[in-house]
């Protein structure tokens, strides 16, 4: 997972945490709702979440999919240790776990652990095929550890905003 650039320095006042916390719950909420919420004006908030998208501190709108509707049955967390942590090989890691789909996650950790990964796949059979083809077949691996989810309590958070 290479790195994402940090934001720009761009001092965010009290408006523009409060447009992000109603913007989290709901992209799609119309910006004169949130003028009147944040008392602004539409031209001010519009001028202020195109300053945040062209910043970086908003990465985008997506839309939140309920993984049992597509089906997505299997919820994984991964626990994969490298065989070093040479720079080389996290990086090759980093770039292998992002470009895998099922990969919903990536966090590369301290503690003994390397990277902890969320996954979700269809089936067991197919979680299986994925750990054979990241975990298994990469000589980079020394070992994984999955902690399979039996129900997904809070997902979709949103940060914090002070």
């Amino acid at each position: 997972m290479a790195g994402r650039p940090a934001p720009s320095q761009r001092p965010l006042d009290s408006f523009d945490r409060a447009i992000l916390r109603i913007v989290q719950r709901d992209a799609r909420t119309p910006q004169r709702a949130i003028a009147e919420a944040v008392n602004l004006s539409a031209a001010a908030v519009q001028r202020r979440i195109a300053a945040m998208e062209a910043s970086g501190v908003i990465r985008g709108n997506v839309a939140l999919v309920d993984p049992r509707a597509v089906p997505l049955t299997i919820t994984a967390i991964v626990e994969v240790y490298l065989q070093d942590e040479r720079a080389e090989t996290v990086q090759n890691a980093k770039t292998r776990f992002q470009n895998e789909p099922e990969v919903q996650q990536c966090y590369y950790v301290t503690g003994g652990t390397s990277f902890i990964l969320i996954v979700v796949t269809t089936d067991m059979a197919a979680y299986q095929a994925l750990t054979q083809r990241l975990f298994e077949e990469n000589d980079s691996v020394n070992r994984f550890r999955s902690l399979i989810a039996l129900d997904r309590v809070k997902t979709d958070a949103s940060l914090i905003i002070p």
